[in-house]
């Protein structure tokens, strides 16, 4: 691919995104909103303020502002990607663009009905080597995130997260009493499968899900295992180099 990095550590770099965004005018991971509508749709109200963390260059905001809702924030550390969508969606009163890390949201507690990101933690993950053990550092930069992302979400409120990682290994990230919210998930995809878990902001989890957390608390880790790598990926970068 054109853009391709060298290594998989650049997707953590935004100089990487800076550049790119200087000549790359479309990329959408993981499929477009039609993809995935239909499961959006019943969870989210035309009339929600929404939250797309990690927006890119992705068509998912526009698509999203047609199809009706139009009270939606995006954001992007890359201030390159931010100058340009915010120009190219000038015309849709109501949409707005922001440079932000998602570890340090500038809003205000319980601003958001819907938060939204499509592969963004999926990159922050992209050196990781084995999904039964997450790093340090990704641990850390994931829990502020999800922490932010808590905190900023209305009682009530949903936290939508569309991935490749299986939920064997990403509600072992989501299902934690400290987020306040509830995991649940559904899927979408032809021949390669996506998933799409929504949080519920200040529902309990679930008697399963509370178990799971409490093993994870009270187990030494496990050992690393293998994970099926998707065949027919080879578009989407990083998605096809690591399991989690």
């Amino acid at each position: 691919m054109e853009y391709l990095p060298d290594k998989n550590s650049s997707y953590k770099d935004v100089a990487y995104w800076d550049d790119r965004y200087r000549t790359e005018q479309h990329y959408d991971w993981l499929g477009s909103f039609s993809s995935f509508k239909h499961l959006l749709e019943k969870i989210m109200k035309k009339e929600d303020s929404i939250l797309i963390l990690g927006c890119g260059n992705s068509s998912l905001g526009g698509d999203m502002y047609g199809a009706g809702y139009h009270a939606i924030t995006n954001i992007d550390y890359s201030s390159v990607c931010i100058s340009a969508m915010r120009a190219r969606y000038s015309g849709c009163p109501g949409m707005t663009w922001h440079q932000m890390d998602v570890r340090q949201l500038s809003f205000a507690d319980a601003s958001f009905d819907v938060i939204l990101e499509k592969a963004t933690l999926d990159a922050i993950m992209v050196e990781e080597k084995s999904p039964w053990e997450v790093s340090p550092e990704s641990s850390s930069f994931i829990h502020q995130a999800l922490g932010e992302i808590s905190r900023c979400l209305k009682p009530g409120g949903r936290f939508v997260s569309i991935t490749f990682a299986q939920p064997f290994f990403r509600k072992r990230l989501y299902a934690r009493t400290a987020y306040d919210w509830s995991v649940r998930h559904d899927s979408y995809g032809e021949g390669f499968e996506y998933f799409v878990y929504v949080m519920t902001k200040g529902e309990q989890l679930s008697p399963e899900d509370a178990a799971l957390e409490q093993r994870l608390l009270e187990e030494p880790a496990s050992q690393p295992a293998s994970c099926p790598t998707p065949q027919d990926e080879e578009d989407n970068d990083f998605l096809c180099n690591i399991n989690l």
